[in-house]
């Protein structure tokens, strides 16, 4: 009686093994954004266009839940936050102008069929201003650990 018991305990963990696994086969595909900025410099008052092209696998994605253009000038507490409501062919897109010249930043938020991804873009209006340190806990990207290895072989004794 205890060898059944134990048949049958061992074929039941099995195929709920199998089944969880055929679940897993079945994840969807990740939520891909590319964002672009054109042009990367722009001039003051003059309107720079951002798209994010939103997919899925191979298919464009148009009925993201939230698409939010996150902008503001490199070291300013204040950032713009501008929500876009269509898209066209997966784009989301939004034309701005700025009156100030500097070095500026754009994270597009995008959160679509419970997934959230959200690149980060540097772009200028006319003359560049000094921009966030890299290092900086608010920026995702441009981190480069090996800062300090030049000078590690510098002072070599002889």
């Amino acid at each position: 009686m205890r060898k059944l018991l134990v048949v049958i305990i061992t074929v039941l963990l099995l195929s709920v093994a199998v089944s969880c696994s055929k679940q897993n086969d079945a994840l969807p595909e990740m939520l891909e954004v590319e964002l672009s900025v054109k042009p990367v410099t722009g001039k003051v008052n003059q309107p720079i266009s951002f798209e994010a092209k939103v997919s899925q696998g191979k298919e464009m994605v148009n009925d993201a839940e939230s698409v939010i253009f996150e902008i503001w000038r490199a070291k300013d507490e204040k950032h713009e936050k501008i929500e876009i409501k269509q898209a066209k062919n997966g784009i989301y897109r939004l034309e701005k102008s700025f009156p100030q010249e500097g070095t500026y930043y754009i994270i597009s938020h995008v959160t679509a069929r419970d997934m959230h991804n959200m690149p980060k873009k540097e772009f200028v209006v006319g003359t560049p201003s000094e921009p966030e340190d890299p290092k900086a806990k608010d920026s995702m990207e441009n981190m480069d650990m090996d800062d300090h290895h030049e000078d590690d072989h510098t002072h070599e004794g002889h």
